[in-house]
């Protein structure tokens, strides 16, 4: 990868974009990540109309998190040992596969979920090798003394993405007046982002090829272990997000209590994604300097205050200013966990840190999802919720008292100094 010139101060900001395998990385991030948050509304949507249930919804999030937690040894050392690059192009194409094999399952026109179920199971192993190949292939097209602006800029174009796709998923849901429409089209962009992969050309020392051992496999739950910033960063995430997440009961919201239809389930899904994406651009020109870590913390229970907020509101406009404060928290900590990890770990071994990180975040998102549904099988909708925001507020206090590390954290560039 070429080295630019120096540029302009003024346009540090922009440093990332700076380096063009970076900016073909994301637009191939920013495609996938399109297609399978256009696929996700039309899933929540297609399996709330099939079953009724709130627990089905959950299970949704289930089967997306097993194959991560069953895999990711094998995964995070897979990105240790192969090509990152070609890696990741097989994880977009293996998205794609799947969202045509929804797209014939629909066709059918079968009457169980299980068809569904299945298919979501293969999501999940593609994932769980996506996710730790990805992260650890962006600190390879962008130096490391612009990493924490990628970092940012990364975030950005994501939450961009979590924005348009569950819009664009709700809307051609609503046109084709069902999923064949949505499973479509997020086989296209998935093809697309493919395509995009194979351009890029990574910049890194060769790895050295480590003999396989559980005990390599095991490092970076042993690094991550020992770094008790790292450590307090992630888990505060999962346990707070796992705890508060609603995302998984949208479908009910929607349907059931703010009765707004299939395009407003994806605006829903896209308030989140609204607040965390004008969080990130901010971060990016305006990086944390100083109490990174009370900042963290306070944001996490600012997280669960409007979880909760959310969860007894009946108002479309309410639900959607605590959604979008709901993602703009949570981007912070997304911010500071990223940065931390990636340049603190080296680079023969992000893999394998990666996918134990892929795991705390599999759980908060997708393990969430199932927790939302059950214990709104268990409580009701609107209790659970509310539930998972006060659960939010208590871990928030518990991790401020057992990680003094991350409570008295001052600067999120200590590590690059």
């Amino acid at each position: 990868m070429a080295v630019p010139k120096p540029a302009d101060p003024k346009l540090a900001g922009h440093a990332a974009f700076r380096y063009p395998d970076f900016v073909i990385y994301e637009f191939a991030r920013f495609f996938i990540t399109v297609a399978l948050e256009m696929q996700s509304v039309a899933v929540g949507w297609q399996v709330y109309e099939m079953t009724r249930r709130p627990l089905d919804l959950g299970l949704v999030g289930l089967a997306q998190f097993l194959p991560g937690m069953l895999l990711f040894l094998v995964s995070g050392h897979a990105a240790d040992r192969f090509n990152r690059r070609n890696l990741l192009l097989g994880c977009y194409i293996g998205f794609a596969a799947c969202s045509g094999l929804l797209l014939a399952s629909t066709l059918r026109a079968g009457a169980s979920v299980y068809p569904i179920y299945g298919i979501l199971l293969l999501v999940g192993v593609v994932r769980s090798f996506s996710m730790p190949t990805g992260r650890a292939l962006l600190p390879q097209v962008v130096p490391e003394e612009h990493f924490p602006n990628a970092v940012a800029w990364n975030a950005t174009i994501f939450q961009t993405a979590t924005i348009l796709g569950p819009a664009i998923g709700g809307l051609i849901y609503a046109f084709f007046r069902g999923p064949s429409g949505v499973y479509g089209s997020a086989f296209a962009v998935g093809i697309l982002a493919a395509i995009a992969t194979l351009r890029i050309q990574v910049r890194s020392n060769p790895r050295p090829r480590e003999e396989t051992t559980w005990g390599r496999a095991l490092a970076g739950l042993r690094y991550i272990w020992r770094e008790k910033l790292i450590l307090g960063s992630i888990s505060l995430d999962l346990f707070a997000v796992l705890l508060g997440g609603a995302v998984a009961l949208l479908p009910v919201y929607a349907r059931e209590i703010l009765k707004t239809g299939p395009v407003g389930l994806g605006i829903l899904r896209t308030a989140p994604g609204v607040g965390a994406a004008v969080m990130a651009i901010f971060l990016a020109y305006r990086p944390l300097r100083r109490r990174v870590g009370i900042t963290m913390l306070l944001c996490v229970a600012a997280f669960g205050v409007f979880t909760i907020l959310f969860g007894i509101s009946h108002s479309m406009a309410l639900s959607l200013i605590a959604l979008i404060i709901v993602g703009a928290t949570d981007m912070v900590s997304v911010v500071i966990r990223g940065t931390l990890v990636q340049i603190a770990t080296p680079d023969e071994m992000r893999g394998r840190v990666n996918a134990v990180d892929m795991i705390f975040i599999g759980a908060s998102n997708e393990l969430g999802e199932f927790e939302s549904g059950l214990t709104a099988h268990w409580f009701g909708t609107v209790p659970a919720v509310i539930l998972g925001g006060i659960g939010a507020i208590v871990v928030t206090a518990v991790w401020a008292w057992q990680f003094p590390e991350l409570r008295k954290a001052e600067r999120l560039t200590t590590i690059q100094d």
